[in-house]
């Protein structure tokens, strides 16, 4: 499909790159992949079940509603009514849809050749900052530092440093993060006990992007330290057009404008150190889908995109289904076809596939410089 030519026509082209995509999800890994593997790091946008691991936490989402739209209609510790990005990520590759990591950790018999085909180690409520729902998660340090290092390790052991390094360099990356610690920041300190240290909230906005940005610079040398060439970045989402955000303002649930803006210096800044990252490293190749700008298109034209409904979830309770998280006693909407977002935070299933479309298919300024499919060739 050819590129977008400019953001009227990425809804038409969106809707059919996600045909496309769902035609690759159901015929995935049948003829090789457009990548050996992939690999995926992150928060709850691409978690797959990791988090069913952490029994005492409550960020999980391996019960009821979630799962009700997935094969078999049962939760699978996705934050969403049935597949996530990482699904239509990995079906448009020709992929198998990598394992949550502490799914497969403890395992004997193949587990070398899971490692080898891709893993997932995305983890909801993670964040850049370390502290961001600390203990509730498996943080984004903890992602890279202990189990993406222990995948690295054994890839190096049984082939080799060289055929290791080079298995990795063809391979994709996809990191999502970073729009936890933007909605703990921009959430008053009484709404939520899931905080990070109280130096961080008393941060101005542009020191705590600040913060963030130069965290994140040394997570990303990190990762290339160990391997990755290829890096798919998932932007920010307009962090204060989620439900939860709009809940804040009562009467008329519009979006907050602080998170808003905080999601768009995130996005800039991460634009900014995966260029200097391709400056410093000619071996260094990216790309960034803007997920603000590509769901703000779907929030302000819903009809042309084929939405009804864009400020409430489909899964909560309250009139904005957005008093709490989405759960056994939530009422869910009839049309989850129609709806931007799942429950407070999370798209849905449909919204997933067209933002997945636009990644790997489109062009700027949604997408750049480059787009999923152009970055494996």
């Amino acid at each position: 499909m050819g590129p977008f030519c400019d953001w009227k026509s990425a809804t038409v082209a969106a809707a059919a790159c996600g045909i496309l995509l769902w035609v690759c999800f159901l015929a995935e890994a049948v003829h090789g992949g457009l990548a050996p593997a992939l690999y995926v790091l992150g928060d709850s946008q691409a978690d797959v079940g990791n988090n069913n691991n952490l029994v005492l936490s409550p960020l999980r989402a391996n019960f009821p509603r979630n799962g009700i739209d997935y094969p078999g209609q049962q939760p699978t510790g996705r934050f969403s009514n049935g597949h996530n990005f990482v699904d239509f990520l990995a079906g448009s590759l020709g992929l198998a849809r990598p394992p949550p990591y502490h799914s497969i950790s403890n395992a004997t018999a193949g587990r070398f050749s899971t490692f080898l085909n891709g893993v997932n180690f995305a983890s909801g409520g993670a964040g850049v900052l370390d502290l961001t729902n600390k203990g509730q998660c498996f943080s984004f340090y903890h992602q890279i530092e202990r189990d993406y290092l222990n995948v690295y390790s054994e890839l190096v052991q049984q082939l080799g440093e060289p055929q290791a390094l080079a298995h990795l360099a063809k391979s994709i990356f996809t990191v999502a993060i970073g729009g936890n610690d933007i909605i703990f920041r921009a959430l008053p300190p009484s709404v939520t006990v899931e905080l990070p240290a109280v130096e961080l909230q008393v941060l101005s906005p542009q020191r705590f992007i600040e913060l963030m940005a130069k965290t994140l610079e040394r997570q990303l040398q990190r990762l290339y330290e160990l391997g990755m060439r290829r890096l798919f970045f998932v932007g920010a989402a307009p962090i204060g057009c989620v439900p939860l955000m709009r809940e804040l303002n009562l009467l008329t649930k519009e979006c907050h404008p602080g998170a808003n803006d905080m999601s768009v210096q995130y996005n800039a800044a991460v634009a900014s150190i995966l260029h200097n990252m391709g400056t410093r490293h000619p071996d260094f190749r990216y790309s960034f889908v803007d997920t603000r700008a590509a769901l703000m298109q779907y929030i302000d034209e819903p009809q042309a995109n084929g939405y009804a409904e864009v400020k409430a979830a489909c899964c909560g309770l309250g009139d904005n289904k957005a008093m709490y998280r989405c759960g056994r006693v939530s009422h869910v909407c009839l049309d989850r076809t129609d709806h931007v977002f799942w429950d407070l935070v999370h798209p849905t299933e449909t919204t997933s596939r067209k933002l997945t479309g636009v990644a790997f298919a489109g062009s700027a300024p949604l997408v750049s410089p480059m787009n999923v499919r152009q970055l494996c060739d």
